[in-house]
């Protein structure tokens, strides 16, 4: 597979715009969907790497959640325009840490901070070693 030579990218902002199927009848984004925008970030900050989660899966690299946190600070509201940032803080062998914010796009006001760990496993689920292009030192 052709990876890039070294990741460059350490944080890379989102735009998310909460669907009506991921708030409660007030409106309110339930507290299960933020899990899920975190990947997506995750997902686009490789991306922006030039790395695609699916090339990574094909030549048996897989990344598996060993801790996720969330601080939810206010509610993020059904079609309010958010800007979640994901930046990797930390990679070593053995496993990939992020943190994020979710912000109002207008208001800039934090809604919520998040972090994540991250294991490298192969397709058996046994753990690996990180890939040396995703070391950011």
């Amino acid at each position: 597979m052709d990876f890039p030579e070294k990741t460059t990218v350490k944080d890379h902002t989102i735009t998310i715009i909460p669907r009506y199927c991921e708030t409660d009848q007030a409106g309110v984004v339930h507290h299960t969907v933020y899990p899920i925008w975190f990947e997506m970030g995750r997902t686009e900050l490789l991306r922006a790497n030039g790395v695609a989660y699916k090339k990574l899966e094909q030549a048996g690299i897989f990344f598996v959640v060993a801790h996720l946190s969330v601080k939810y600070r206010r509610p993020a509201l059904y079609d309010e325009p958010l800007e979640l940032t994901t930046t990797a803080t930390n990679v070593t062998a053995a496993r990939v840490e992020h943190n994020y914010e979710l912000k109002h796009a207008k208001t800039r006001i934090l809604l919520a901070q998040g972090s994540s760990i991250l294991a490298c496993v192969d397709n058996n689920g046994k753990p690996q070693r990180i890939p040396q292009f995703m070391y950011t030192e």
